[in-house]
């Protein structure tokens, strides 16, 4: 019989937040996420690490997580898929 280690994750997801957008924007945003291959929550997800990342005086700390955001965001590039919050903002 093997004998199960308890791994408890770093990076667990247990905290939420709740925005509102207008219905139109919501709309657009699941779209283009289904389009892409993506779920919402993941962009969500992402562009908060990368804002934090930016906006965090720690520049030399980098987590594997924020590499994949980063990794992500430059596959987008090469695509032509990404745009940088608030380029259509009314």
């Amino acid at each position: 019989m093997s004998k199960k280690t308890n791994k408890v994750k770093s990076n667990k997801k247990d905290g939420q937040l709740l925005i509102r957008i207008s219905i139109a924007e919501r709309e657009q945003f699941l779209q283009l996420c289904e389009q892409l291959d993506t779920s919402a929550a993941r962009e969500i997800r992402q562009f908060i690490r990368g804002f934090i990342k930016q906006n965090t005086p720690n520049e030399g700390l980098t987590s594997k997580e924020t590499i994949d955001v980063e990794e992500s965001q430059t596959r987008r590039r090469k695509k032509g898929n990404f745009s940088q919050a608030g380029d259509q903002e009314a």
